[in-house]
């Protein structure tokens, strides 16, 4: 038993020279011996430490040979704690008795006189038992904790906004199911969040979340980025490669800025996704596919396919359900959220100690344009705390958004001509509902017809 800790053990029997001798043997290989010649102590003992393994005697001077004080004590010590770890000890070992110690909660039982070996290997096995034990109580908690945070709702994504609550409601409705989902919104608004929070909550959510950015594929890696390719396939195809479909087969894929695409890499995609298997790069052989699609635009796709500039079957294909974030300067109330959620990350990174915002900087942020929307805001806060003193943000840390363009300026350009106030709040419309004309024309209270006619009078 070289190099072997036992832990902390405690010894509890009315034979003071067997407790002493114990003692001696396990010394050199336990963190901590405690002996105990009164088993009235017991419940003192173990509610004040923490033991690894207990050894309790099953025949105290009272009762010499039924063990009824022995399983009396080994009671208690489970009620107090049910998952110590008791070794039963006793003269007189028989089989009942020992099956029964082992029903009422004992680990093991051991006879005395007892061989010094067999008692170190019992004690080795309980230590190794109690650490198992106590592993699965610290992942358990961990579980506990993890399945608290997923029942809050949203706890990663930012928001108590109106529109925030409805894009929660919509995920809620969409993540357990394989539809494919369309993000709408501008740069910056979180598209690539929404989209993993989808994944977190789905059938999928113990797979892989593969994204891919396809405004950073050019058109001559396209199909091998995406489809994968065979060694030797071309110049720099030095070895075999997987796809990101094949990649992410079984979990979702991202495809971020799909827009982006050009109409013959649309053509391409929209193969796949009809197919759903792939074909890598310099060889012949299908592949099987089975991915959630989620993709994401910062661009107007439906006047896109007006203008033949986005394949209309490609749009049929990956927005079975369409989800638009809308810009931050849309969302005012979830600003101050944010701001203190960046406030503590970049508080903590740079070490330093800022309690909040003073009002005035809380309004100048809320009536900012934020034309970078939220991963503007997060720099900006990131650059004030970089630069401020004391313990809170004011205006003037932020003093290089000033000569910028704020809410007030965007939404009213002063105008009261009538042409140009409709033609803002069609614009304006448009926006908010990610170039859905369908939807834009209903909160109008327009026909879709109407609302085309506009678009031609205003040029939009």
């Amino acid at each position: 038993m070289e190099d072997t800790s036992l832990g902390k053990i405690l010894i509890v029997d009315d034979n003071e020279d067997l407790l002493f001798a114990a003692k001696m043997l396990l010394k050199k290989y336990a963190k901590e011996v405690t002996i105990e010649k009164d088993p009235r102590r017991i419940p003192f003992l173990v509610n004040n430490h923490n033991y690894d393994v207990i050894l309790l005697d099953m025949n105290f001077t009272e009762d010499t040979t039924s063990g009824k004080e022995g399983f009396h004590w080994l009671r208690q010590i489970k009620e107090i704690d049910p998952k110590a770890v008791v070794i039963l000890i006793t003269a007189f070992g028989d089989v009942e008795m020992a099956v029964q110690a082992l029903k009422e909660g004992a680990t093991d039982f051991i006879l005395k006189p007892w061989q010094n070996e067999k008692l170190l290997a019992t004690l080795s096995a309980a230590c190794k038992l109690k650490e198992s034990y106590d592993q699965v109580d610290n992942i358990s908690q961990k579980s506990r904790q993890l399945q608290a945070d997923m029942k809050k709702p949203f706890s990663e994504i930012i928001g108590q906004s109106s529109s925030m609550k409805n894009i929660f409601s919509i995920i809620d409705k969409v993540a357990q199911t394989d539809a494919n989902i369309l993000i709408l919104g501008e740069n910056g608004t979180g598209k690539e969040l929404i989209a993993r929070a989808i994944h977190d909550r789905s059938l999928r959510k113990d797979e892989i979340f593969v994204g891919v950015d396809m405004g950073a594929i050019t058109e001559s890696l396209f199909e091998s980025e995406l489809f994968g390719h065979k060694r030797g396939a071309f110049t720099d195809a030095k070895e075999d490669r997987a796809g990101r479909f094949e990649v992410a087969d079984k979990g979702t894929l991202f495809l971020d800025e799909i827009g982006n695409l050009s109409m013959p890499l649309q053509s391409k995609l929209l193969t796949v996704l009809q197919k759903r298997e792939v074909t890598r790069i310099g060889t012949n052989k299908s592949i099987p596919v089975d991915i959630r699609l989620i993709s994401a635009t910062n661009m107007k796709v439906h006047d896109m396919v007006m203008d033949n500039t986005f394949r209309q079957d490609l749009l049929y294909r990956v927005n079975t359900v369409e989800i638009f974030l809308p810009p931050l300067r849309e969302r005012q109330d979830d600003i101050p959220l944010l701001a203190n959620h960046f406030l503590k990350i970049y508080s903590k990174k740079y070490r330093k100690d800022f309690s909040g915002f003073k009002p005035a900087a809380i309004q100048l942020l809320q009536h900012y344009a934020w034309p970078g929307n939220i991963r503007e805001l997060q720099h900006a806060i990131e650059r004030a705390i970089i630069m401020a003193e004391g313990n809170e943000l004011d205006s003037r840390d932020f003093f290089f958004l000033s000569s910028k363009p704020t809410t007030e300026k965007v939404s009213n350009n002063g105008t009261l001509n009538l042409d140009e106030v409709e033609r803002n709040v069609i614009q304006k419309a448009i926006d908010k509902n990610g170039g859905n004309i369908s939807k834009a024309a209903k909160e109008l209270g327009l026909t879709r017809a109407s609302l085309y006619r506009r678009l031609e009078k205003y040029g939009l």
